[in-house]
């Protein structure tokens, strides 16, 4: 099948969006789908670090200032999926697509005008949510209360009910888009895990020595963005705690944007123990992981987004910390220490119970090895391909 990606993002960035969209993609190309993504003018080029065909179609750079890498709402990103409603309509005019495929709610958006002027193609809209438009500005503080908060809301239920058949990353979410969706029907597509990442890498201890690391410390890692809707305040809270308490702790924390982590380490003393590593290429993010002993995911509940860095915890056979949530309990089982609160505290508690118990962590770790093959992403791209087949 002929595919349209529309990812209204600059694809490729080091983060869990565009990894699902990245990977996505490379999965559905080797099941023999001709892919093709539409995105914004600026991102890396996936060729230098991955053999695929996957064709990436950029808008033109009529915002040539416009740089912003991180997740978040810009209203600037208004004119740049104006332009991708362009680049979309012109690709499938051209290529002919069976199948569009909108990442996110703007994408979606996108591909149903699409698909709505070229009514006569009968073109298959798969909607693929990755959390909730609304909670995520308001998250990003873009929004707060009053009428601009219900209007989007309004908005973001009516993107809801588009698509032919809809997707989402986290049974949360996709629990929360059934309800607003006429057949009630969401396919939850976990993300996976690229196991060819974690193949055929140094030993621990030889990863541990090209970082720079320590070899008698327990290493406690976070990857990803570095924003508050990732929750990364309740792990800057913990941090020092956790070194209170368990000296025998050392943390890395890698992603972008980094200023105010690396800020917070050097205003609290914490540069002895605790590594800032930005940015971190998706492409090195396997051996980071590997050097490591403990990974964190610091997210709550407030986006419904689902949490890609767990599974590349798990791949890499690391015990986890994290908050006790739908999603995390269906990846992990009994690979992680949930924090019983979803706060600095309950973090705090939950990593020094794991790094005081070494046992605990090489358990959860071998589980989580085991635990990873049932989250591959070929395991996804065939129910993504069943969304596409279903009539």
């Amino acid at each position: 099948m002929k595919i349209l990606v529309i990812a209204p993002t600059p694809f490729f960035a080091d983060r869990g969006t565009h990894i699902r969209i990245l990977e996505e993609a490379l999965a559905l190309e080797k099941r023999g789908h001709k892919i093709t993504i539409a995105t914004y003018h600026i991102g890396k080029d996936i060729d230098a670090n991955v053999q695929t065909e996957v064709d990436v179609r950029r808008i033109r750079r009529l915002l040539f200032w416009y740089k912003k890498l991180e997740a978040g709402p810009d209203w600037q990103k208004i004119l740049l999926d104006i332009m991708l409603i362009r680049k979309a309509f012109n690709l499938a005019r051209t290529q002919k697509p069976d199948i569009i495929h909108g990442h996110l709610h703007e994408g979606v958006l996108i591909g149903w005008i699409v698909k709505t002027v070229l009514f006569w193609r009968k073109m298959k809209l798969v909607a693929d949510f990755h959390g909730s438009l609304t909670k995520e500005m308001v998250s990003h503080s873009y929004l707060n209360g009053g009428p601009l908060k219900k209007i989007f809301c309004s908005i973001e239920r009516w993107v809801n009910n588009l698509g032919d058949s809809a997707m989402a990353s986290s049974e949360e979410l996709a629990k929360d888009i059934a309800l607003f969706r006429t057949d009630h029907q969401v396919s939850t597509i976990l993300d996976g895990a690229n196991l060819a990442h974690y193949s055929n890498l140094p030993s621990k201890i030889e990863l541990k020595k090209e970082f720079e690391l320590p070899l008698d410390k327990t290493i406690v890692t976070y990857t990803g963005a570095l924003m508050g809707n990732k929750g990364i305040e309740y792990l800057l809270q913990a941090i020092p705690e956790v070194l209170k308490k368990t000296p025998n702790a050392y943390f890395v924390v890698a992603g972008f944007p980094a200023e105010n982590v690396v800020k917070f380490v050097s205003d609290n003393g914490l540069s002895a123990s605790v590594r800032v590593i930005s940015p971190l290429d998706y492409f090195d993010l396997s051996k980071i992981l590997m050097a490591s002993d403990i990974g964190v995911d610091p997210k709550d509940s407030t986006t419904l987004q689902a949490s890609g860095k767990i599974l590349q915890y798990m791949a890499a056979g690391l015990g986890v910390v994290c908050f006790d949530r739908p999603n995390n309990r269906a990846y992990l089982g009994n690979g992680a220490e949930y924090a019983q609160e979803i706060s600095a505290a309950g973090l705090t508690e939950a990593i020094i119970k794991l790094v005081n118990d070494q046992e605990k962590t090489r358990f959860q770790g071998e589980f989580n090895k085991k635990q990873i093959e049932k989250f591959s992403w070929d395991l996804s791209s065939e129910k993504i391909e069943e969304i596409y087949f279903k009539q």
